[in-house]
C-alpha cells in the first residue's frame, strides 16, 4: 500500500457526496462566506443584552462597547471564555474516567485494571507506599489523591499539578500567580470574572488564560491519560491502517467517534464477542474502525484501523458502508444524523451532553456498560441486514501506519540501544545535529486548509531539516493517511541525520526498516505524553522545558480545546505556531503579548502563519535559536 495524498481521499469522498446530492461542510462554509470580520478579530461581544457590541479597532466605527469595554479587554475576555471551554472539556473527560476507575475498584462497573505498571509508576510520583500492598489498594490511594483535587477548598496546590509537573516550571507559575487548587473553582471563577461588569484589565484576563491552560494540561490531559493507562493499559508500538479504504463492503462496519475510551473499549469488546451474530446475518465479520480521537485510543492499544479524522466524519457516511456510527463526546457534528438518514446507517449518541435530533440515543453509563454496548453492536448488525446486497462506494485508499508510541514505548525502544541511559542516544543525536529539534504537530483537521494539505506540506519541510515530529489527535489521522507514520516515509522525506537515527532505532525495535519520522502518540488528551517526553529530555539535559529546541503547532485550528492545549505549551515555555489566527487581531495589546512580549513572561511566543513552507521555516529558525542558546550545532539550517 503506497502513501495517500489526503486531499485525494477527500476528493474521492466529495465526488461520492456530490453524486448522491448530499451537502457537506464545504458547501455550508461557502454559503456563509465571507465570515464575520468582527468575529474573526475577536471584537464582537454578546456577554450582556445591551449588545451585541462590535468594536472597529482599525476604522471609524465604535471604539468601545456600550459598557465602555476596550477592544483589548473584549478580545482577552473572549479568549478566556474559549480557554474555559477547552479546559472544561478535558477536565470533564478526566473526571469521568476517574469516577469510572473508582467504581471499578469497588466492582460497581465492569472494568478492571490493565495497566499495573502505570499504577506503580504513579505511586512513586505521589509517594504512595507499595511494599506488601496489592495493586488495587495502591490504586485506591491514587484515586483518593485525584478526587481530593475536585473537592478541596483549602487553596493548596492541585495534586496532579504539584506532583506531576516539573518543579522548576512550578516556581515560575507561583511567581506569576498561576498555580491552582480545585479546577472546578477556577473554571467558575474564570466565568464569573469574564461576565459583564467584572474583570476589564486585559493583562489580568490573559493571566487567567494561562492559568486555565495549566488546568487543561494537568487536571485535564495528564490526569485523563494517567487514569486511562491504568484502566486500559499503556499503549505499545504496533501497526495498523488509515483512510476510508479500511471500511469493508461485506462486513458490519462500526465507526467509533469521539474521545472517551470508556465507551469505545466496550464497543470493541462486544464486537469481538458478537461476531458470530454478524456472520449469521450474512456478514464476513464485525469491523470496528476509529474516527477522530477515540479512533486513536483504540488504535494505539488494539491496532483498530483509523477510518477518518473529524472533518471526514460526514464524508465516510456517504460511502453507504457504515452500519453504525456511535459517538460519545466532543467534535460530533450535528449534521452526521442527517447524512446517516440517507442510508441504512444507525447514528447512535450515548452521552447526555450530546443529544442530536434524528439520532438514536442509547444511554451509556459505566455501570451498565456491557448491556449498552451489546445493544449498540446489535443495532449495527441490524443495520447491516437492511443494507445487505445494496451497492456501496468505498474508495480503495489507505496507508500503513505505525502507532502507539507512548513515552513508555519510546523508552522501551531506546533501552535496547542503551539500557543504562535510554535517553542518552537521543541527547547525543540532538547535540550533534542529527536530530535538529522536535515539533509537536497536533490538533484538528479543518476544511479551510485541507485542499492545500497544510499539515502534510509543513511536515515535509520539517523532516527535510531533520526535525523529529510527534503527533496526536486528528492531525495524527491526517499524517497517517498521508503515509508519514511509516518507515518508508523516513527514507522518502528525512534529512540524512534524522534518517540515520530512525534507521538505528527501527533496527533496535525489531522493525523491518526505520522508525517512522512522525511518532503517533495518541489522541488530543495524549498531548500530555508529548509534554512528558519534553520533560524527560529537559531533565536529562538539566535545563527547563522552554530551553529545548522544540516547538508546537496547531496547523488547522478548529476547537476551543486547541486554544487551551496551546496555552499549556506556552505556560511551559514552548513556543507555538498556529493557523488560522486565533480571534485576537482586534486587540493590539493581546496580539503584541502573544507574538512577542510573552517571551519575557514564560519564554514562549505564538506565530501565526497560514502558508506551510513559511510556517515550517519559522519553526526551524526558532529551533535554531534554542540550539544556539544551548551551545549546540546549528550548521546546515536553511
Amino acid at each position: 500500500m503506497s502513501a495517500v495524498n489526503v486531499p485525494v481521499v477527500e476528493s474521492a469522498l466529495l465526488q461520492i457526496a456530490d453524486k448522491r446530492q448530499i451537502k457537506t461542510g464545504r458547501e455550508r462554509l461557502a454559503e456563509m462566506s465571507p465570515q464575520c470580520g468582527f468575529g474573526e478579530l475577536g471584537t464582537c461581544c454578546r456577554t450582556c443584552y445591551m449588545g451585541p457590541c462590535r468594536i472597529d479597532p482599525f476604522g471609524d466605527g465604535p471604539k468601545t462597547g456600550v459598557c465602555g469595554i476596550t477592544p483589548d479587554a473584549m478580545v482577552a475576555r473572549n479568549l478566556l471564555r474559549e480557554t474555559v471551554g477547552g479546559a472544561a472539556s478535558h477536565v470533564g473527560h478526566a473526571r469521568h474516567v476517574l469516577l469510572t476507575l473508582r467504581d471499578a475498584l469497588d466492582k460497581k462497573v465492569p472494568y478492571e485494571i490493565k495497566g499495573e505498571s502505570k499504577v506503580l509508576a504513579l505511586a512513586k510520583v505521589f509517594d504512595v507506599p507499595t511494599e506488601g500492598r496489592d495493586v488495587v489498594a495502591i490504586c485506591r490511594d491514587l484515586v483518593d489523591i485525584a478526587l481530593e483535587d475536585f473537592g478541596r477548598q483549602d487553596e493548596l496546590p492541585n495534586n496532579w499539578l504539584s506532583k506531576r509537573a516539573p518543579k522548576i516550571e512550578q516556581q515560575l507559575w507561583k511567581d506569576l500567580g498561576l498555580m491552582y487548587s480545585n479546577p472546578h473553582n477556577e473554571i467558575e471563577t474564570a466565568m464569573h470574572a469574564s461576565s459583564m461588569g467584572n474583570d476589564a484589565d486585559p493583562m489580568s484576563l490573559m493571566m487567567r488564560v494561562l492559568k486555565m491552560s495549566l488546568i487543561d494540561g494537568w487536571t485535564g490531559l495528564a490526569l485523563a491519560v494517567d487514569l486511562q493507562d491504568i484502566l486500559f493499559g499503556i499503549p505499545e508500538i504496533g501497526e495498523t491502517e488509515a483512510a476510508v479504504g479500511v471500511l469493508e463492503a461485506n462486513s458490519v462496519n462500526v465507526a467509533t467517534h469521539g474521545h472517551n475510551p470508556v465507551l469505545s473499549e466496550k464497543i470493541l469488546y462486544w464486537a469481538e464477542r458478537m461476531n458470530e451474530e454478524a456472520i449469521a446475518a450474512g456478514a464476513e465479520r464485525i469491523n470496528v474502525v476509529g474516527v477522530c480521537c477515540t479512533g486513536n485510543e483504540l488504535s494505539m492499544r488494539h491496532g483498530v484501523k483509523l477510518a477518518a479524522h473529524n472533518s471526514q466524519s460526514e464524508l465516510i457516511l456517504v460511502t453507504g458502508a457504515v452500519d453504525a456510527m456511535v459517538v460519545d463526546i466532543q467534535c460530533i457534528w450535528p449534521q452526521l444524523a442527517q447524512v446517516a438518514k440517507c442510508f441504512d446507517t444507525a447514528f447512535i449518541t450515548t452521552d447526555p451532553m450530546v443529544r442530536i435530533p434524528d439520532a438514536r440515543h442509547i444511554p451509556f453509563e459505566p455501570q451498565h456498560a456491557d448491556e449498552s454496548a451489546r445493544e449498540i453492536v446489535g443495532a449495527a448488525i441490524e443495520a447491516f441486514r437492511r443494507r445487505r446486497g445494496k451497492p456501496v462506494d468505498i474508495p480503495q485508499l489507505k496507508s500503513k501506519a505505525i502507532v502507539g508510541l507512548s513515552l513508555e514505548a519510546i523508552v522501551g525502544i531506546l533501552s535496547k540501544v542503551d539500557p543504562v541511559d535510554p535517553l542518552g542516544p537521543v541527547i547525543d543525536n540532538v547535540a550533534n545535529g542529527n536530530i535538529f529539534g522536535f515539533a509537536g504537530i497536533v490538533g484538528c483537521s479543518s476544511i479551510r486548509f485541507r485542499d492545500g494539505a497544510m499539515t502534510e506540506e509543513m511536515v515535509k519541510h520539517l523532516l527535510a531539516q531533520n526535525v523529529l515530529v510527534v503527533t496526536t489527535g486528528c492531525t495524527a489521522h491526517i499524517l497517517g493517511q498521508a503515509g508519514f507514520l511509516t518507515g518508508e516515509a523516513t527514507n522518502l522525506y528525512c534529512g540524512e541525520g534524522l534518517k540515520a537515527v530512525l534507521s538505528a532505532l527501527g533496527e533496535a525495535a525489531g522493525l523491518d526498516g526505520p522508525l517512522p519520522p512522525v511518532w503517533h502518540m495518541g489522541a488530543c488528551v495524549d498531548n500530555s505524553r508529548v509534554v512528558d517526553l519534553l520533560v524527560g529530555v529537559a531533565a536529562r539535559l538539566g535545563v527547563k522545558v522552554g530551553q529545548l529546541p522544540a516547538v508546537g503547532s496547531a496547523p488547522e485550528l478548529v476547537q476551543e480545546k486547541a486554544i487551551s492545549i496551546g496555552g499549556s505549551f506556552l505556560a511551559m515555555g514552548v513556543s507555538c505556531h498556529i493557523a488560522p489566527a486565533p480571534r485576537i487581531l482586534g486587540s493590539p495589546m493581546v496580539t503584541q503579548l502573544l507574538t512577542s512580549d510573552l517571551s519575557d513572561v514564560t519564554g514562549a511566543v505564538v506565530r501565526v502563519e497560514v502558508q506551510a513552507e513559511r510556517a515550517a521555516q519559522w519553526m526551524v529558525e526558532h529551533i535554531a535559536k534554542k540550539r544556539d542558546a544551548l551551545g549546540l550545532i546549528t550548521t546546515g539550517v536553511r
